[in-house]
């Protein structure tokens, strides 16, 4: 299964989870760019609880060093696809997230959790000398607070059958308390000096997310953070976009909805459709022309039911104008 986006729309354009996805690929590539010296580095900026509880391994590194691990081993990753997952992640719930709290409050709450997940893993792996690095922890904080903040939310998935892609909204209680419970089993069964998986980072972090972010959406917003919220209004909807089809009897017709922002039915746009009617499911290409008005269908043709002549009737989807 492969998350794609969930189905609650933020308000604002994510900028600082933007930022923070934007850091985590440019240290990446610092990271890269260390060659042959790149497992010293790591083992210099990730976090290896031995540093800090065998005292001849914490004579090896300043007290500066002792401290920016904390913060930077979450900015390190293991590997292309290691970032490309995290980072994926990071796209589809953080932005949510970063609408409930503001930008400086989800900032604060990011790091939070990244340090709450590797305070976790040092406390129960006090003296393994293995690096952990990766933004999992921090990750997994945005993830407990989307649960916590939207539960009755789905996650569009998909799932790859035979090569045919295959669309489903699964409701975001269901694949986050999935994903937990994996990260629970997986750190229960796991070696307290191992490497690997970081599994009780995962947990910690996601315990701290649920816990953080009602602390935090307590606290004060600044009036610059209300300005940043204006300047970030988004003025466009999904470009993939899920349709549930429906029919009458003895009409050839199917029926549907499509959501454009004013922006878009002033301008135009194009959109990715992913209709369901039944257990059947196609993806269309949709072409939205400018100047349409609340309420438009648009018509396409050949893409209703069968009739018993051989002939299809058409699809009709109603423009509905959302204010953003």
């Amino acid at each position: 299964m492969i998350p794609l986006r969930d189905t609650t729309r933020s308000r604002n354009y994510p900028a600082v989870n933007t930022a923070l996805i934007a850091a985590n690929g440019l240290l990446f590539l610092v990271q890269l760019a260390q060659g042959p010296q790149q497992d010293a580095f790591i083992y210099t900026y990730g976090l290896v609880p031995a540093r800090y509880s065998v005292p001849h391994v914490a004579a090896y590194f300043t007290s500066f060093q002792q401290a920016l691990a904390l913060l930077s081993f979450m900015f390190l990753h293991g590997g292309f696809w290691h970032l490309l997952g995290n980072m994926w992640s990071l796209y589809i719930f953080g932005d949510n997230v970063e609408d409930r709290l503001g930008p400086f409050r989800y900032l604060l709450f990011y790091l939070l959790c990244g340090w709450a997940s590797g305070l976790f893993h040092l406390f129960l792996n006090w003296q393994s000398p293995v690096p952990t690095i990766g933004a999992s922890g921090a990750i997994a904080g945005v993830m407990g607070a989307y649960l916590l903040l939207y539960p009755r939310s789905k996650i569009l998935t998909l799932i790859p059958i035979f090569f045919i892609p295959y669309f489903i909204e699964i409701p975001a209680f269901f694949f986050l308390g999935l994903w937990f419970l994996f990260q629970f089993l997986g750190a229960a069964g796991s070696s307290a000096q191992g490497g690997g998986i970081a599994w009780w980072a995962h947990v910690g972090g996601f315990v701290a997310g649920i816990l953080l972010v009602k602390v935090l959406e307590r606290v004060p917003q600044t009036g610059l953070s209300g300005r940043m919220r204006e300047a970030t209004q988004r003025s466009w909807t999904p470009r993939l976009q899920v349709a549930q089809l429906h029919d009458a009897p003895g009409d050839p017709h199917l029926y549907g909805t499509l959501a454009v922002a004013p922006k878009e039915a002033l301008l135009g746009t194009r959109k990715l459709l992913n209709a369901k009617w039944g257990f059947r499911s196609r993806v269309l290409r949709v072409t939205v022309p400018p100047g349409l008005g609340q309420g438009t269908v648009l018509r396409l043709a050949g893409l209703g039911k069968q009739l018993p002549d051989g002939r299809k009737g058409d699809l009709l989807l109603k423009v509905l104008i959302q204010d953003m």
